[in-house]
């Protein structure tokens, strides 16, 4: 079946012929057309092509190249012909899928004709010494999509969205007492929501991102005496899993205490110490069996015990019920360093009793203090409410496995004092402690990523942005959220050679694997940023210089637009327009003015068309033989 001829079909139509299939007939029309086209066209089993996704196309704007869907290596059909191309992908092949096309630039050359590929067929490509070499079949679809898949689908997705509105001058907010105690707004995940009173939480997106943990600290902690806090598991957000839900345990809690400058993913520091619902105790990644699993209205102790020398031991109640030491910590583990209450946890909600009035859930052992009844000199204020106007934004700027992640964690060494938060789907996986294929989660993650750059931009703090960024769409809106930061744009762009072996290290070390027409296919949308005052205060070009890069860029745009195929698009039938037949009576006002018969206009004559004055059982005649729509007399 042609590709014109799926695009006929109405929608009940393809979601019939896709269940026949035995693929998934869900999405919208461009999605189903898309699918049933590339199954007829790839001839493979269903099983194979349900696997199948394409993101929905874009029209090309005025101010960024054209912006094409991205294509799953799985439909894509290679072409026989050589290319030298600069990227970690077979220089042999070429795509001529439809559904994943392109259009060409003017001057940009053309496929030649007669180069496809037959399905079933092995392609080939003629090495340098002129004997062909055979390259492979189809790519293996374990080896999946890959980051930059989806980091791409959602850049996409701003072409189309409206400008962000610019912030509203807020009120100055309340000033919070230094000595409260209360779960941290500026030292938790993004994704973590903190309750309007500061003592109860829960995961943001938890209906939508079930694989997420969220962390979050109290304000303050504690570096000596003997110190307790109380959580409760207060109710689990999802009961119900679906039958594609990939999540061992629908929910899941943690809690203990880790130091100031640990990660927020309680127990997978070296520095961080938790008692995990499931009935272990972990620190340090490192998980032994300890406790009970909890359930439902469960009630946590978390006590800390600090001797004179500086050695401390941790232990933990479950309903009064002593659970034995978990924990013993050496004078030389924490060197003066605070213990900050911690908290992590998954599909549920938590609170933590922190009313220095209210008694006890469940008393603790004799000697024991909660933390908010110490006295204000004992606890130690953790952080400190950033300004917005002090605040930073860094956004990352190049193409994938460029060096965009080891500038940005070398940024963060080099300024600790700045705290900087990484924005990327790489620290979102971090958070997806189990469950899900790698896939499944890398979705999730570049999803859950939009919304936190939204939420980023509403709560003070140091970020940078660890995307590729290469359309101009995605950074204009992006940067517009920040607006009130200083808004810094870092470009990298290694030269050619460089950025081959980047990637070839990226796929032998981290097994990540970039399809080569998405990776073609950013390389056609991408466009590099120039200074702009009104989005941004500073630009900086890592490696190449701008002009270099700029005409790097434009080499690989050629070389993708080579072997990228041209959009074939199908013939459109011309639109008759059909004059619209007005009801009896003059015209519509604004469209046409009757003043060609002498006295029309003039008020005093009442000169109308006789009809008018008829019964409406008489005005069965066709009003233009007594006048035109010119206003003359016309007779037939």
């Amino acid at each position: 079946m042609k590709l014109a001829d799926i695009k006929k079909l109405k929608v009940a139509e393809l979601r019939s012929k896709l269940t026949e299939l035995g693929l998934d007939s869900r999405g919208l029309k461009a999605e189903l057309v898309d699918r049933l086209w590339s199954a007829s066209q790839s001839g493979q089993s269903p099983e194979h092509v349900e696997l199948l996704e394409d993101s929905s196309p874009t029209p090309s704007g005025p101010t960024e190249p054209a912006e094409v869907q991205v294509p799953t290596e799985s439909s894509s059909q290679p072409v026989v012909e050589c290319a030298a191309a600069p990227c970690e992908v077979d220089r042999c092949k070429a795509y001529t899928d439809t559904a994943t096309q392109t259009e060409l630039e003017a001057g940009s050359p053309a496929v030649s004709p007669g180069s496809e590929r037959l399905p079933g067929s092995e392609t080939v490509c003629q090495a340098e010494g002129g004997r062909l070499e055979p390259t492979g079949g189809p790519l293996s679809e374990e080896m999946g999509r890959g980051r930059a898949f989806y980091e791409f689908k959602e850049e996409i997705r701003y072409k189309r969205s409206k400008s962000p509105q610019p912030p509203q001058d807020k009120e100055e907010e309340e000033e919070w007492d230094e000595d409260k105690v209360r779960l941290d707004p500026y030292d938790r995940h993004l994704h973590f929501e903190v309750g309007s009173d500061g003592s109860c939480g829960q995961p943001r997106y938890w209906d939508r991102f079930p694989l997420l943990w969220s962390g979050c600290r109290l304000t303050h902690g504690v570096r000596q005496g003997r110190v307790s806090f109380e959580v409760r598991l207060e109710r689990k957000l999802l009961t119900v899993e679906s039958e594609d839900q990939e999540v061992k345990d629908s929910y899941g809690l943690r809690a203990g205490w880790s130091v100031g400058n640990s990660s927020l993913l309680l127990g997978e520091d070296e520095l961080s110490y938790a008692y995990d619902g499931c009935g272990q105790k972990v620190s340090g990644g490192n998980t032994e069996e300890y406790g009970e699993p909890l359930s439902e209205g469960d009630i946590i102790g978390c006590y800390a015990s600090f001797s004179t020398d500086g050695a401390v031991e941790l232990f933990f109640h479950k309903n009064s019920r002593f659970l034995g030491r978990a924990f013993y910590l050496s004078p030389s583990v924490l060197r003066g360093r605070i213990l900050v209450p911690h908290v992590l946890c998954k599909n549920c909600s938590v609170r933590l009793l922190l009313d220095p009035v209210t008694p006890q859930w469940y008393p603790g052992p004799p000697g024991f203090t909660p933390l908010t009844a110490l006295p204000a000199g004992q606890r130690v204020r953790a952080t400190s409410a950033p300004s917005r106007v002090q605040c930073e934004v860094v956004m990352m700027v190049g193409l994938p496995g460029s060096g965009k992640s080891f500038w940005a964690q070398t940024r963060m060494k080099q300024y600790p004092e700045k705290k900087y938060r990484l924005l990327g789907t790489e620290d979102l996986l971090t958070c997806m402690l189990s469950g899900g294929q790698r896939d499944s989660r890398l979705q999730q993650a570049s999803q859950c990523l939009t919304d936190l750059i939204k939420a980023a931009a509403e709560t003070p703090g140091n970020y940078i942005l660890d995307q590729c960024n290469v359309l101009f769409s995605a950074r204009r809106h992006k940067l517009q959220l920040f607006a009130g930061f200083r808004r810094r744009v870092v470009v990298v762009f290694p030269s050619a050679d460089e950025w081959k072996r980047r990637l070839s290290q990226r796929r032998m070390s981290d097994g990540e694997h970039i399809p080569e027409t998405a990776l073609l296919k950013l390389q056609v949308s991408c466009s590099l940023p120039e200074p702009q005052p009104e989005l941004m205060e500073e630009l900086e070009y890592a490696e190449l210089p701008q002009e270099q890069a700029q005409i790097l860029l434009t080499e690989y745009k050629e070389e993708a637009h080579r072997l990228l195929p041209p959009v074939i698009k199908p013939d459109k039938k011309p639109r008759w327009c059909k004059k619209r037949r007005h009801l009896l009576g003059p015209p519509p006002s604004n469209r046409m003015q009757w003043t060609a018969v002498p006295g029309w206009a003039d008020p005093r004559n009442n000169m109308q068309p006789r009809h008018w004055n008829l019964p409406y059982q008489q005005q069965n005649y066709d009003y233009n033989r007594s006048f035109a729509y010119s206003g003359s007399q016309s007779y037939s």
